[in-house]
């Protein structure tokens, strides 16, 4: 069981369910990191009192209800090398995430990781020993497998906003279309990721460093119910099951063990039919390439970093929908030859494609 955490990304959705468990649980927070809610922020400190605070911006910094109060990207670092909890829950959105994941495996903490840009990245750098997943698709993954061989590994989707619009219609849609998800409320960028699969492409990869493999797929599951298969070498395959739900995979990451209920139990009844459906890169253009990053997976870098200046773009009205995928598959073939040997030169690469896809 986690000694003390220090929980970065505070008030977003994982972050509020993080706190839930340690609530639950109780497991001291030692700090708090969050963005711009300071609200919820300042209610959290008030709850949890944790030792330590940071914020996104400096000039927010009298906003907030603490003495110590850490502000920026280098103010996380700073918190982080100042914390003597073992466990760091990194529930940051984007390439943000990654230096943070870095400095807490420098330090010799375990990170139960929620930031997929962090392997998506840099995964060929991160020490796979030091990470526990809880995304629910490499929760599903792990919880699976039992150290029995396997052939295959498979995450499901659940096709976003745009899954049943014509492709005509796609190209139209509006940033605030794209954020109309049909299963549940999430961030704005997971939410355009969803609808664009890019997530999926980075799972895909998240799974291929955490499991060692790229035996690895991915298909539409409309209600969200299944969300990993593992195809043993056997000839089987098992399913997880449960519902959309963050709490779990997190419990399992702060206590090692659950064996109580953390989820209500499905009601197979009430499930009614499943079917999976294949994912087309007609409607979601990023699928060319996911066998060719399965391969090249130093590659991750150009798309995220492509991938995030386009949706900005999209955002402000400067692209279209489909729009982004070209920015993205654009970059990606520009810099196919591109690899990373330090962390340093994934800061450049990065930097690198921001740039290019930013040029008038």
């Amino acid at each position: 069981m986690s000694d003390t955490i220090v929980l970065l990304g505070s008030t977003g959705s994982i972050g509020v369910n993080t706190l839930t468990i340690a609530s639950r649980y109780q497991i001291p927070v030692e700090a708090l990191v969050a963005g711009n809610n300071l609200y919820l922020l300042n209610e959290q400190i008030a709850r949890y009192k944790p030792k330590y605070v940071a914020i996104a911006d400096q000039r927010d910094r009298d906003a907030v209800d603490h003495p110590h109060v850490f502000c920026g990207e280098e103010g996380i670092l700073e918190l982080l090398e100042q914390t003597q909890s073992s466990t760091v829950v990194n529930a940051l959105v984007g390439y943000a995430g990654l230096a943070p994941t870095l400095k807490a495996i420098e330090l010799g903490k375990r990170v139960a990781l929620a930031n997929k840009e962090s392997l998506v990245v840099a995964g060929e750098f991160i020490d796979m020993s030091r990470i526990t997943p809880i995304d629910s698709e490499h929760f599903g993954l792990w919880y699976l497998m039992s150290e029995r061989p396997f052939s295959k590994l498979y995450i499901t989707a659940s096709g976003g906003a745009f899954r049943d619009w014509e492709s005509d219609a796609i190209a139209t849609a509006t940033f605030s279309d794209a954020l109309k998800h049909p299963n549940w409320s999430m961030g704005n960028k997971i939410t355009i990721d969803s609808a664009t699969m890019t997530n999926k492409i980075f799972e895909l990869l998240e799974a291929k460093w955490l499991f060692g493999t790229d035996q690895v797929d991915a298909v539409i599951e409309r209600k969200s119910v299944i969300h990993a298969l593992t195809q043993f070498k056997d000839g089987s395959t098992t399913a997880h099951y449960a519902g959309v739900d963050m709490k779990l995979p997190i419990a399992f990451a702060l206590r090692g063990k659950v064996e109580e209920e953390i989820l209500p139990p499905l009601d197979l009844l009430d499930i009614g039919a499943l079917r999976f459906e294949s994912i087309e890169s007609a409607k979601y253009p990023i699928w060319e390439i996911k066998e060719h990053i399965l391969q090249n997976p130093h590659l991750g870098v150009v798309i995220n970093a492509a991938n995030e200046e386009a949706i900005k773009a999209f955002e402000k009205g400067e692209s279209t929908f489909f729009g982004m995928a070209k920015t993205v598959l654009d970059a990606y073939r520009h810099f196919d030859t591109v690899h990373a040997s330090s962390i340093e030169e994934i800061i450049a690469i990065d930097k690198e494609v921001r740039n290019y896809v930013n040029i008038p």
